[in-house]
């Protein structure tokens, strides 16, 4: 299935399989849980002070509970594909959540 972005989703590539994330309440609400408030996540982010460990729980708390690799999967992909094609899709998903669906 593919990302569509109407649907505020983006996609991430783990071992060449790509996972279509959608930051849903829940997902964000996990994200949160574990790396803080979005919108420090964001402040972050506009002065480059993410975390590799940061996105990669943000894009992992993204995916589909069904599909999705495990944990250690999405921060190997992060490290494999470097931070700026990570930095896409956080991109995108900090963009919806700030933005809202268009």
């Amino acid at each position: 299935m593919a990302a569509n972005p109407h649907r505020g989703e983006t996609s991430f590539s783990v071992d060449g399989q790509e996972f279509v994330l959608r930051p849903t309440f829940e997902s964000l609400v996990a994200a949160e849980g574990e790396i803080g408030s979005l919108f420090a996540l964001v402040e972050r982010a506009s002065e480059g002070s993410l975390t590799i460990s940061e996105i990669a729980a943000l894009l992992w708390h993204c995916a589909s509970e069904d599909t999705r690799p495990k944990r250690e999967a999405f921060g190997e992909a992060v490290v494999n594909g470097g931070l700026v094609e990570a930095t896409k899709p956080v991109r995108a998903i900090l963009a919806q959540v700030l933005q809202g669906k268009t």
